[in-house]
């Protein structure tokens, strides 16, 4: 059975070029437009693999790894996608649960190895 990443981002094209390139990895693709969407979209079945952006309306990336980590969820792994790369936002992220980081624009040979890392 194929894996199941969902991935949050509040900008359709991202979303688009992130579906293209999940699915043709192999894996099942659900999506999300901003953390308050995710965490409904996680409250229907939880992933293998969750993707967020940062900078995102209503809750943001940082809001949306500590909701999931507050509720308990420990073992989902959960990877940041941003155009951010301050180390400070790095160290944010980390502090809040994330699993790992990737920079936009992402090349796809990069998120293959980062999923890969976080799902095996």
């Amino acid at each position: 059975m194929s894996k199941s990443i969902l991935t949050v981002d509040d900008s359709p094209s991202m979303r688009m070029l992130l579906r293209a390139a999940l699915c043709d990895l192999g894996y099942e693709v659900s999506e999300a437009e901003d953390g308050i969407d995710a965490l409904e979209v996680l409250s229907h079945g939880k992933p293998d693999l969750m993707i967020t952006d940062i900078n995102m309306p209503r809750l943001d990336g940082f809001g949306l790894i500590e909701r999931v980590r507050g509720e308990g969820e420990r073992t989902l792994p959960i990877l940041v996608l941003t155009t951010e790369s301050s180390d400070e936002k790095k160290q944010r992220a980390r502090a809040a649960g994330a699993t790992g980081w990737i920079t936009k624009p992402f090349d796809p040979e990069k998120l293959a190895t980062a999923i890969r890392r976080v799902l095996h």
